[in-house]
């Protein structure tokens, strides 16, 4: 059996030397062969120098370097699409995604099942602030996107080959793995765990990146938004005709002086919000529309280290150098 470890990097230079040792340390204890995959996302600091030379070192590190910053979920697409593995892990960089587990979700993956997934159990080293928008980013899931997502799960996963040629089929430019995974609806198991604090350095994802991507993901797997424009439209068109209503019976019953400009003032902005964002919803599902029928390639890679990608067929990618392994060029000590 061969073991794929996928695991994005965005300046990530303070944690790669524990989280390598980490690694070796845990895999080693599983028996199987293994290969790490990491994906350079684009990093500014001293990371893919780090990761140079950790596959120098040993030809089981294989790097995928970006040309610049595609995104995490472009990242472990790379990294599905190259992985050789009969079983594939994808994880993040910063430990939160605690390696010790592997050897159960390698033992429920012998047992048959196609995607065991890490389910966060407490977020105890989490700030308060992050531990509300992680759930409420949940519910908004569940709610408006799939509610075959499983609460506190996120991209920490293992996939069994089939489950990855599966994945691999969806080549949609604004992805949400998470969704792609439930929408499948393959036999899954839950391994809980309680999440820690990062080994090292500081959180990439910003608040603005948690919103781009929870839009991301309910405008890719679901039309609610439109359907929620419409209602509210409805609802405030219902509301326009009553208070017409009631001005011509105050004008033809009652004699009343018509007054209200206030109100009708008030009216009008509201309307005019609803319309404004009626029609920015409808363009923004337009130019994703726009972005799909233009097929441009999902990511670009710069180069890659102890890939031979010469031969890999994968579409909407492009490789812009002549993969040729650099292994053969280096006197490698594997470990």
């Amino acid at each position: 059996m061969l073991l794929s470890l996928v695991i994005p990097v965005y300046n990530e230079e303070e944690v790669l030397p524990t989280l390598l040792d980490t690694l070796h340390a845990v895999v080693t204890r599983i028996d199987c062969d293994y290969e790490i995959i990491f994906i350079n996302d684009g990093s500014k600091d001293a990371t893919r120098n780090i990761l140079t030379r950790a596959c120098a070192q040993d030809r089981r590190v294989k790097l995928l370097d970006f040309c610049r910053n595609f995104g995490h979920q472009m990242a472990i697409t790379a990294g599905m699409d190259f992985a050789s593995g009969d079983a594939v892990v994808v994880m993040d960089a910063d430990l939160q995604d605690p390696p010790e587990i592997l050897t159960d979700m390698v033992r429920l993956y012998r047992e048959g099942y196609d995607v065991v997934s890490a389910q966060r159990t407490t977020r105890k080293k989490d700030t308060w602030f992050k531990r509300n928008t992680a759930a409420l980013f949940y519910w908004l899931m569940r709610t408006m996107v799939d509610q075959r997502l499983a609460p506190q799960v996120g991209d920490f996963r293992l996939f069994s080959r089939a489950a990855i040629t599966a994945i691999r089929g969806f080549r949609e430019q604004h992805r949400f793995v998470r969704g792609l995974v439930a929408w499948l609806g393959l036999k899954e198991a839950i391994v809980p765990f309680e999440r820690q604090a990062r080994a090292a350095g500081s959180t990439k994802y910003t608040t603005w990146k948690m919103i781009r991507f929870a839009w991301t993901a309910i405008s890719s797997f679901s039309g609610m938004p439109l359907r929620l424009a419409v209602s509210l439209g409805m609802t405030l068109t219902t509301f326009g005709l009553l208070y017409i209503g009631w001005v011509l019976y105050a004008a033809l019953v009652l004699h009343e002086t018509a007054r209200g400009w206030a109100s009708l003032v008030a009216i009008q902005i509201t309307f005019s919000g609803a319309i404004l964002l009626a029609l920015g919803l409808v363009g923004d599902y337009i130019a994703r529309i726009y972005e799909e029928i233009k097929a441009r390639p999902l990511y670009v890679l710069n180069d890659t280290l102890n890939i031979d990608a010469r031969h890999q067929q994968v579409p909407r990618a492009i490789v812009l150098k002549d993969m040729k392994p650099r292994e053969e060029h280096w006197s490698v000590a594997t470990r």
